[in-house]
Protein backbone atom coordinates (compact mmCIF):
# COMPACT_ATOMS: atom_id res chain seq x y z
CA UNK A 1 0.00 0.00 0.00
CA UNK A 2 1.27 2.96 -1.01
CA UNK A 3 2.70 6.17 1.92
CA UNK A 4 -0.70 8.04 0.25
CA UNK A 5 -3.15 5.30 1.60
CA UNK A 6 -1.07 4.79 4.85
CA UNK A 7 -1.97 8.04 5.96
CA UNK A 8 -5.56 8.15 5.20
CA UNK A 9 -5.81 4.35 7.21
CA UNK A 10 -4.10 5.88 10.42
CA UNK A 11 -6.80 8.47 10.18
CA UNK A 12 -9.73 6.47 9.31
CA UNK A 13 -11.69 7.63 12.21
CA UNK A 14 -11.55 11.60 10.52
CA UNK A 15 -13.63 9.59 7.54
CA UNK A 16 -16.44 8.74 10.29
CA UNK A 17 -16.54 12.33 12.36
CA UNK A 18 -17.08 13.75 8.63
CA UNK A 19 -19.69 11.33 7.86
CA UNK A 20 -21.22 11.88 11.21
CA UNK A 21 -21.01 15.53 10.95
CA UNK A 22 -22.76 15.37 7.42
CA UNK A 23 -25.01 12.81 8.61
CA UNK A 24 -26.13 15.09 11.86
CA UNK A 25 -26.51 18.37 10.37
CA UNK A 26 -28.59 16.62 7.46
CA UNK A 27 -31.05 15.30 10.24
CA UNK A 28 -31.40 18.54 12.04
CA UNK A 29 -31.18 20.60 9.14
CA UNK A 30 -34.29 18.41 7.79
CA UNK A 31 -36.30 19.08 10.82
CA UNK A 32 -35.25 22.73 12.33
CA UNK A 33 -38.41 23.93 10.26
CA UNK A 34 -40.86 21.83 12.21
CA UNK A 35 -39.31 22.92 15.62
CA UNK A 36 -39.62 26.26 15.46
CA UNK A 37 -42.79 26.24 13.62
CA UNK A 38 -46.39 24.30 14.54
CA UNK A 39 -47.59 25.24 11.38
CA UNK A 40 -44.43 23.59 9.67
CA UNK A 41 -45.50 20.81 11.52
CA UNK A 42 -49.36 20.15 11.19
CA UNK A 43 -48.18 20.61 6.98
CA UNK A 44 -45.69 17.81 7.76
CA UNK A 45 -48.81 15.96 10.06
CA UNK A 46 -50.92 16.58 6.89
CA UNK A 47 -48.62 15.16 4.65
CA UNK A 48 -48.16 12.04 6.94
CA UNK A 49 -51.85 11.50 7.14
CA UNK A 50 -51.89 11.77 3.03
CA UNK A 51 -49.73 8.37 3.15
CA UNK A 52 -51.87 6.67 5.82
CA UNK A 53 -50.29 7.24 9.04
CA UNK A 54 -51.75 6.19 11.69
CA UNK A 55 -52.03 9.56 14.30
CA UNK A 56 -50.60 11.59 11.78
CA UNK A 57 -49.70 14.68 14.50
CA UNK A 58 -47.96 12.71 17.24
CA UNK A 59 -46.23 10.75 14.09
CA UNK A 60 -45.35 14.07 12.78
CA UNK A 61 -44.03 14.97 16.31
CA UNK A 62 -41.92 11.91 16.92
CA UNK A 63 -40.22 11.27 13.55
CA UNK A 64 -39.07 15.55 14.42
CA UNK A 65 -37.76 15.45 18.20
CA UNK A 66 -36.52 11.83 16.91
CA UNK A 67 -34.34 13.08 14.17
CA UNK A 68 -33.37 15.72 15.71
CA UNK A 69 -32.20 14.61 18.94
CA UNK A 70 -30.36 11.66 16.74
CA UNK A 71 -28.97 14.45 14.93
CA UNK A 72 -27.26 16.18 17.41
CA UNK A 73 -26.47 12.60 19.49
CA UNK A 74 -24.44 11.79 15.90
CA UNK A 75 -22.56 15.18 15.66
CA UNK A 76 -21.51 14.86 19.13
CA UNK A 77 -20.72 10.90 19.17
CA UNK A 78 -22.83 10.06 21.78
CA UNK A 79 -24.58 6.80 22.12
CA UNK A 80 -24.64 6.93 18.60
CA UNK A 81 -25.29 2.98 18.12
CA UNK A 82 -28.69 3.70 19.77
CA UNK A 83 -29.09 7.16 17.66
CA UNK A 84 -28.23 4.85 14.56
CA UNK A 85 -30.99 2.51 15.50
CA UNK A 86 -33.37 4.92 15.65
CA UNK A 87 -32.76 6.51 12.65
CA UNK A 88 -32.91 2.96 11.07
CA UNK A 89 -36.19 2.27 12.22
CA UNK A 90 -37.05 5.97 11.18
CA UNK A 91 -36.08 5.99 7.71
CA UNK A 92 -37.42 2.06 7.17
CA UNK A 93 -40.52 3.25 7.89
CA UNK A 94 -40.37 6.63 5.85
CA UNK A 95 -38.81 4.25 2.46
CA UNK A 96 -42.06 1.86 2.84
CA UNK A 97 -44.50 4.22 3.55
CA UNK A 98 -43.51 7.26 1.72
CA UNK A 99 -40.78 6.47 -0.77
CA UNK A 100 -41.44 3.07 -1.92
CA UNK A 101 -42.92 4.18 -5.39
CA UNK A 102 -40.76 6.68 -5.73
CA UNK A 103 -37.66 6.75 -8.50
CA UNK A 104 -34.23 5.56 -7.15
CA UNK A 105 -33.14 9.20 -7.20
CA UNK A 106 -35.86 10.48 -4.78
CA UNK A 107 -35.34 7.63 -2.33
CA UNK A 108 -31.34 8.42 -2.24
CA UNK A 109 -31.71 11.04 0.77
CA UNK A 110 -33.57 8.37 2.93
CA UNK A 111 -31.67 6.02 1.89
CA UNK A 112 -28.15 7.83 2.31
CA UNK A 113 -29.79 8.42 5.86
CA UNK A 114 -30.32 4.52 6.41
CA UNK A 115 -27.27 3.28 5.50
CA UNK A 116 -25.28 5.62 7.37
CA UNK A 117 -27.15 5.02 10.24
CA UNK A 118 -26.11 1.04 9.57
CA UNK A 119 -22.74 2.01 9.04
CA UNK A 120 -22.72 3.51 12.67
CA UNK A 121 -24.35 0.43 13.96
CA UNK A 122 -21.65 -1.50 12.96
CA UNK A 123 -18.73 1.05 12.91
CA UNK A 124 -19.79 3.33 16.14
CA UNK A 125 -18.42 6.76 16.65
CA UNK A 126 -14.91 6.70 16.13
CA UNK A 127 -12.19 8.26 17.96
CA UNK A 128 -13.54 11.09 18.10
CA UNK A 129 -16.33 11.50 19.43
CA UNK A 130 -17.95 11.81 23.26
CA UNK A 131 -18.20 7.42 23.13
CA UNK A 132 -14.70 7.51 23.01
CA UNK A 133 -13.86 9.37 26.05
CA UNK A 134 -16.07 6.83 28.18
CA UNK A 135 -13.96 3.17 27.66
Amino acid sequence: MSTFFLWFKSRKDMGVLFLRLFVGVRLIYGVVDNIFSWKQMMEFAAFLENFHFPFPVASAVVSVYVQFIAGIMIILGFKIRLAALLMIGNFLIALLMVHLNDTFEGMTPALAILFASILFLFQGAGKYALDSKQN
